[in-house]
């Protein structure tokens, strides 16, 4: 039960995320609304985890893996996601994320030795068909130039860092640091660093914006940041990154409702086919063939 309740915490929010991002967009530049994103977050967790009184001390190596971690899932991701976020609506962004879960299924086998099965080879290659059919239009005439063809690169290069963040993360909770503490020393690192940065090139912290920025900022900060992670990294502690990442496959089906009724999101016969290969594959990738041959082949009845 507590598994299926994270699964539905995680899945709402970050189906939501995407359409929040959009409203950070425009006037204020991306690192400066990382920065205050995280560091709220970080100020949230903190106080959580001192009243918790969590223990917090680690050895200078483990915080060599929370820095990675603030870098890999808490900073360097989103910071492309955003970038891509300035070319592709949210809906398109979400898709294009969802290969995570191929990314996610490769990196284990690399980082942790775990086998890929036969099914993961022919999942991947629908999930990226599906993406070539979602930007079909502007795959057939690619160009470096096109701003949705710059927005699809920086998508999938965010995803890939997003996915060697969840491996560091795995690899954490194989060590025994909880999810709690390895988030509150990540988000910490994440905020100190786009600091670092903000005053290296100059930018400035102190802004105004409308009240959709600052309202979309709370809730990516306590809901898509705090809440949304320690559900998504305790469900990988839990049952694993492959199982855990069936999220990822239910997410983009929350942003894409939410960017057709906010965004006027139209759909097209290669948005739609695309679409629907992407979480094919990603079904797929997730399902052992036994179960889908269950689930496909009705059981013999016995007469």
């Amino acid at each position: 039960m507590k598994d299926i309740l994270l699964y539905i915490i995680t899945v709402m929010i970050w189906g939501s995320t995407w359409l929040a991002i959009e409203f950070q967009l425009g006037d204020v530049n991306e690192v400066v609304s990382l920065y205050l994103r995280f560091a709220l977050a970080a100020i949230c967790m903190w106080i959580y985890v001192l009243i918790k009184k969590l223990p917090m001390r680690y050895s200078l190596k483990e915080h060599g893996f929370f820095i990675l971690l603030a870098i890999c899932n808490f900073g360097a991701n989103y910071l492309f996601l955003y970038w891509a976020q300035n070319s592709l609506n949210s809906a398109m962004a979400s898709i294009a994320f969802s290969l995570l879960l191929v990314f996610n299924i490769i990196n284990t086998r690399l980082f942790f030795g775990k086998p890929i099965a036969k099914r993961i080879y022919f999942g991947a290659a629908l999930g990226l068909m599906g993406i070539v059919s979602l930007f079909w239009q502007d795959l057939a005439h690619f160009d470096l130039e096109n701003a949705v063809i710059s927005g699809l690169i920086l998508a999938l290069l965010g995803t890939l860092i997003a996915s060697f963040g969840n491996m560091i993360s795995v690899r954490n909770s194989n060590r025994q640091i909880g999810v709690l503490q390895g988030n509150a020393w990540g988000m910490l690192y994440s905020a100190l660093l786009l600091f670092i940065y903000i005053q290296l090139t100059g930018l400035s912290v102190w802004i105004t914006a409308n009240w959709q920025y600052w309202a979309s900022l709370v809730y990516l900060a306590i809901f898509g940041t705090v809440i949304a992670f320690a559900s998504y990294f305790s469900l990988l502690k839990r049952i694993g990154p492959e199982r855990a990442s069936y999220i990822i496959v239910l997410f983009p089906l929350v942003a894409v409702m939410l960017s057709t009724y906010f965004e006027g999101f139209v759909w097209q016969n290669n948005t739609f086919i695309g679409f629907l290969l992407v979480l094919l594959g990603n079904a797929i990738v997730l399902t052992p063939f036994d179960k889908l041959r269950t689930w496909l082949v009705p059981s013999p009845v016995n007469s």
